[in-house]
């Protein structure tokens, strides 16, 4: 077989250490994209569309549910963790190992052993989920073919360590900009520090005391915290701007502008002379008390948890498809430079799907 192709005869552990092996850096996700398509495309059972670097395969059986398993195939920048490694204890050591390509070597099993499922299934393979949301390949997809993402129920089969995680928090990234006056550091009267001006707003993160909400049973901690802070011209002057950059990180009861309203009155009295907005995503409410949701919880077993954290569930949720995360990986180890995955776990994931796909 060639090193391009992807073998789907192999149990999903060994696949996930294919697939890390397989760069796929955002931004550089076409050879892998281009051997998921060729893959799928072997598979009789499924018909397959591509839409860019994104690769669409659905069964058509008629079945009375649809449900999607969706998972992202682009990694963040590798840190000289590529090829992957077994250790002897059965861990898989690699970028990508726990974010995602475990979950993406999942579904590829599913689509290839699991041909006449009780459930019509979709599965979605995606680019660029760990960079800027406007390049989200689903995102993309929806917008441009939104029948391609019709389902019943979803699966996102990003890293929750083999355990359900419902809804996802939404992400607001601003930047607080404080203004100045330029001078020379030895006559810094004739000047107006705004890297000074800053802290009262640094001051009232450390003050802040986030919220913890409960919905559906599960409980949502919230976060605002400064990520960076930019100012400084040179040694010996005085800075005329500086920029507080501050993710807020929030429960999905609040839309994106309640979010944004939040933010707003927490630094109204704090000097900011400019206020943008950098990224916004919103959340994405658990929804376990759907039908489908609830069957898949007691399939798989175990309890449930709040996924911390934005995921694509969200994208999902505006479409008006329930989801949930389901993954073998540690959400704990993402994008780490020991990034690893316990291969029982990945083995466990593929048979708790086939055996809820299958009964």
């Amino acid at each position: 077989m060639s090193p391009t192709e992807l073998d789907l005869h192999q149990n999903a552990a060994l696949l996930t250490a294919q697939l890390v092996d397989f760069p796929s850096e955002s931004g550089g996700e076409k050879p892998l994209a281009d051997a998921v398509d060729a893959a799928l495309r072997a598979l009789p059972h499924l018909t397959v569309d591509r839409y860019g670097n994104n690769v669409v395969a659905r069964t058509r059986l008629d079945r009375a549910e649809r449900v999607i398993l969706a998972g992202h195939i682009d990694t963040v920048p590798i840190a000289d963790n590529v090829p992957s490694r077994l250790d002897d204890d059965g861990v898989l050591w690699g970028c990508g190992t726990s974010d995602m390509k475990a979950g993406v070597a999942v579904q590829l099993r599913i689509a290839a052993t699991v041909p006449e499922p009780n459930r019509d299934l979709t599965f979605v393979f995606y680019d660029n989920e760990e960079v800027a949301a406007s390049l989200n390949g689903l995102g993309l997809v929806a917008e441009a073919h939104p029948d391609w993402l019709a389902g019943d129920f979803a699966v996102l089969l990003e890293p929750s360590s083999g355990n359900v995680e419902g809804g996802c928090q939404g992400t607001l990234r601003v930047e607080l900009r404080t203004f100045g006056r330029r001078s020379h550091s030895a006559r810094s009267w004739l000047g107006a520090n705004a890297i000074h001006a800053a802290q009262p707003v640094l001051d009232r993160l450390v003050a802040y005391q986030p919220r913890r909400k409960v919905i559906d049973g599960l409980e949502y901690r919230e976060g605002l915290n400064a990520v960076r802070v930019e100012g400084g011209v040179a040694g010996n002057v005085i800075p005329d701007v500086c920029t507080v950059t501050v993710n807020y990180r929030y429960a999905p009861d609040l839309g994106e502008a309640e979010a944004l309203a939040h933010v707003r009155e927490v630094f109204a009295d704090c000097g900011v002379d400019e206020l943008t907005v950098d990224d916004s995503s919103g959340g994405a409410l658990p929804g376990l008390s759907h039908p489908a949701a609830a069957a898949f919880i007691e399939a798989v077993g175990g309890e449930p948890q709040p996924k911390y954290g934005w995921t694509d569930v969200s994208r999902f949720s505006a479409l008006g498809v329930p989801a949930v995360n389901y993954g073998p990986g540690d959400p704990n180890l993402a994008h780490k430079r020991d990034e690893r995955v316990e291969t029982a776990k990945v083995l466990h994931c593929e048979e708790s799907l086939r055996a809820w796909l299958t009964r």
